[in-house]
């Protein structure tokens, strides 16, 4: 097939050639539907012949398209013409990694791009995908110095055959096999070499051969011969960078020559934790107290050049395999990091104890059961406390734990249990009032602030008993000021949405706000000296970065790094205690005939919210940063097929006929849209009164909405309208947070304050589901009508049971829930087709490291 200016492939047209390569033509092509430019990557119809070149080609389009990410090439599209397979992928501005050393690197634009390299990596490799060859020709510089991994063509799925079901990529075979070479000569990892299989390992070699030619401005390994250069590679180190280049700090060189080690054991084992010590080398510090952070008044993280102008550069320590470095960069303190645990398992709350030298946390080894820690700095591990189910939430100046017993996990790193006092020497807790979320020690250590839900509004109580504020969305955080005058918390708009702002509270109830409303807002403790509250919060399209703001509202960034950093608590004497905190959603998948759940992940924070009638489309939500603050309605075949990107804001549900989708945007108030799943125009309805949405369904007819949402100032109740238009009108009591529409569409269940309830769809009298709990959550009615299926309980695995809806007769179906349980908190929300035969359900992991920080201000 002949492809030339006006040619079209199949949306597609072909507007001007770009270039060719092993793989095939690439193409600049138009998208009239979406009104934008694609490049188009196109295997001559002569080649597709060739069974192990077409393989090699859906493979490099499958593996990509699983791995849609910040720093990999986004695949949007696969397909055939005149015999002819074709992948479509964003438009790159820019040059290759190639190009861009023809000029020379500085050590901080060298670090930039390592960063971005290993964060795709690391995204790759949790996939289980390894790209095998990596090198300076596969990596993308924008115009924006975004970095982007190119060519996965190479790549191979790590996991054995249910690894590969997992995300529907086969493994490769054809010229794989152990003793067959594979890769780029100057690049490959010894293993590679001997034809030995490659891991992520592998990946982390040769990610070090880039960064040292990125650092010395000449390859690593280069021999007169390919036999030469191979023997280098087996035998030999590069020269050292102190010696090619006198700007490279020994911190760096160190990272590098952890990368290039000869033996895979002794290298990192994880692109993450390349990721986050080559940020800490950045080392990025605030500026003076009293200087506005530029990054601030735009909303948007500033490109590095002009961030260098801004922020004053310090010295980061830190330990490499259990050694630490010192390299000091210009300007400021050494900020030394010493690591506080080991094992990657999530970290929901850390305190200083009073001695400054004891650190109390808690954590969950397996799943979403919080235990208690105790750790001092430099001892070998963390001691547990031998109590389950008990969530820390503050440590008193007094030696005294305040925690939740039977504490089940909400969201993000919030629990909600009963209120009781525990001393830290040991001994049993001590209750005090039940139903609250969070609480933090007075100064003195004699009352407590806390936050609860009453009637499902969030209520600030400081002392026990005395409403300070109240909130339609949420308070978390809540921390009392060194002087005892004020309690500083976040304010999320949206209920366990983590978009908020700080807010300042006094004693007699005024309140006022001290940031903008960030992406996300997690962490949040008082300086030393009450001047400043530090917290963590992230703007579009960045990590949590630590941050300052004072009581005039001056803002500042505190501390930068690679992945998100969360501040947990400031001693007396001024250390931190930081975590480092890797935060994704699993989407997974079951259908009919297949023996293992198959993750169908998009980026690294998708939501299932419908299937399609046939059990064969999934619309999800995904919330990833790369995304920005408005998330995004997405449609994906549970077979993982390419992901349709519907729209803005967060998906709840399908018509029945699928051809719709409905959402809500995330504006104030919120709004309610349709998306059509093929051509159309989408349609937003009316709000009346409600302000904030937390379920919406079709009714099976698909003319009217079952939707549960509040009025500014009332609780959450569930309301009846029609798609073709006019405003909602209420049809249950208060606190009703859930609904679900009968088959024959005359009743409503919904999730009520004491359990279950049935109202009839035109509004009336509520009647109880016999022997149902709190603990029930619905996912959706059988399809006679008779009983409901409900998620029992808060724990991972959750148990997915059948209750009859007259009885209260329960029947247990399955536990649901990932293999891995590590770092496993959430299993929710589950989505079940109407024959049951499919589940897709989402599972949020949080993986902690817990650091002590000094030198940091």
């Amino acid at each position: 097939m002949t492809i030339i200016a006006g040619s079209r492939l199949g949306p597609y047209e072909i507007l001007a050639p770009i270039g060719a390569g092993g793989m095939g033509e690439v193409f600049r092509a138009r998208d009239a539907r979406l009104g934008r430019d694609v490049a188009i990557k196109v295997l001559p119809a002569s080649f597709s012949a060739d069974a192990d070149r077409l393989r090699r080609f859906e493979q490099e389009a499958r593996a990509a398209g699983i791995l849609n990410h910040p720093n990999i090439t986004a695949v949007l599209d696969i397909g055939e013409h005149d015999g002819a397979p074709y992948v479509v992928q964003e438009l790159l501005q820019g040059e290759t990694l190639r190009q861009a050393l023809a000029g020379g690197l500085s050590p901080r634009k060298a670090i930039d791009y390592g960063i971005q390299i290993a964060h795709g990596l690391a995204a790759a490799h949790e996939k289980g995908i390894v790209h095998r060859d990596l090198k300076p020709e596969n990596v993308f510089v924008t115009k924006d110095g975004r970095v982007k991994i190119l060519d996965f063509g190479l790549a191979k799925l790590t996991h054995a055959e249910e690894g590969a079901q997992a995300t529907n990529l086969p493994t490769a075979t054809a010229g794989t096999e152990p003793g067959v070479v594979l890769g780029t000569l100057g690049y490959m990892s010894p293993e590679q070499v001997r034809g030995r299989p490659a891991d992520a390992r592998s990946d982390i070699f040769s990610f070090g051969a880039i960064l040292y030619e990125m650092l010395a401005g000449q390859r690593a390994f280069k021999g007169d011969s390919a036999a030469d250069t191979m023997s280098a590679i087996l035998k030999e180190d590069p020269p050292d960078l102190s010696v090619t280049s006198q700007n490279v700090a020994p911190g760096l060189e160190r990272v590098v020559r952890h990368c290039l080690e000869k033996n895979p054991e002794q290298r990192f084992q994880s692109a993450r934790d390349l990721a986050f010590d080559l940020g800490a080398l950045s080392g990025v510090s605030a500026p003076r107290a009293g200087v506005p952070d530029a990054a601030e008044k735009t909303g948007r993280r500033l490109p590095p050049a002009a961030a260098v102008a801004i922020l004053l550069l310090t010295a980061a320590g830190v330990y490499f395999g259990g050694r630490r470095t010192g390299s000091r960069l210009p300007a400021g303190p050494e900020i030394r990091y010493s690591k506080l645990t080991t094992r990657h398992q999530p970290i929901f709350t850390a305190r200083f104890a009073p001695d400054g030298k004891t650190i109390v946390f808690s954590s969950a080894p397996h799943g979403n059961e919080s235990e208690l820690f105790m750790v001092r700095a430099g001892t070998s591990s963390p001691v547990p406390r031998g109590i389950p189910n008990l969530q820390l939430l503050s440590v008193s100046s007094r030696g005294e734990l305040a925690v939740l017993t039977g504490a089940r996990y909400v969201r993000h790193n919030l629990f909600t249990g009963t209120l009781a006092r525990l001393p830290l020497e040991g001994g049993a807790p001590r209750e005090v009032t039940e139903n609250v979320r969070e609480a933090d020690w007075s100064p003195d250590g004699s009352d407590l602030a806390l936050i609860r839900n009453v009637g499902g509004r969030d209520r600030l109580e400081y002392p026990l008993g005395k409403v300070l504020a109240e909130t339609g969305g949420y308070f978390s955080d809540p921390r009392v000021s060194p002087d005892g005058k004020h309690i500083a918390v976040f304010e999320h708009p949206i209920r366990f949405d983590d978009r908020g702002s700080v807010a300042l509270i006094d004693l007699a109830g005024k309140k006022s706000t001290l940031t903008d409303a960030y992406r996300t807002v997690e962490g949040l403790v008082w300086s030393q000296d009450g001047s400043e509250v530090l917290f963590s919060g992230a703007s579009e399209h960045g990590d949590l970065e630590i941050r300052a703001v004072d009581l005039k509202s001056r803002r500042r960034t505190a501390l930068r790094g690679a992945g998100d950093l969360m501040i947990r608590d400031v001693a007396k004497d001024g250390r931190w205690l930081t975590t480092r905190d890797d935060k994704f959603r699993e989407l997974l998948v079951l259908t009919p005939g297949q023996p293992l759940e198959r993750d169908i992940s998009w980026l690294d924070l998708s939501f299932p919210a419908a299937l399609s009638a046939d059990g064969r489309s999934v619309l999800f939500t995904e919330e990833s940063p790369s995304l920005g603050n408005s998330y995004s309605t997405c449609l994906r075949g549970t077979d993982g097929s390419a992901v349709v990107r519907l729209g803005d804001g967060t998906a709840r549900d399908l018509s029945p006929d699928g051809k719709w989708a409905l959402a809500v945007l995330p504006t104030e108030p919120e709004r309610l849209v349709l998306y059509p799943t093929g051509p159309g125009q989408s349609r937003t309805l009316e709000n009346g009164n409600v302000v904030a949405y937390e379920s919406a369904k079709f009714f099976p007819d698909g003319t009217r909405l079952l939707l549960c949402g509040h009025e500014s100032g009332r609780a959450v109740r569930c309301y009846l309208q029609s798609v073709s238009g006019g405003p909602p009108r209420a049809i249950t009591s208060d606190d009703r947070t859930s609904g679900f529409v009968s088959p024959d569409g005359g009743r409503i269940a919904v999730e009520g304050p004491g359990g279950l309830e049935l109202y009839p769809a035109e509004g009336g009298a509520a009647v109880p589901v016999p022997g149902s709990t709190r603990s029930d959550g619905l996912r959706r009615w059988s399809v006679d009508g008779r009983s409901v299926l409900v998620a029992h309980g808060w724990e991972v695995p959750l148990r997915l049971e059948r209750m009859d809806v007259a009885s209260g007769r329960r029947e247990f179906i399955r536990a649901i829930g990932p293999a891995e349980l590590a770092g496993a908190v959430q299993v929710q929300p589950i989505v079940i087709s109407a024959d049951e035969k499919t589940y897709v359900y989402s599972c949020r992991r949080l993986h902690s490291l817990l650091f002590l920080v000094e030198g940091a201000h």
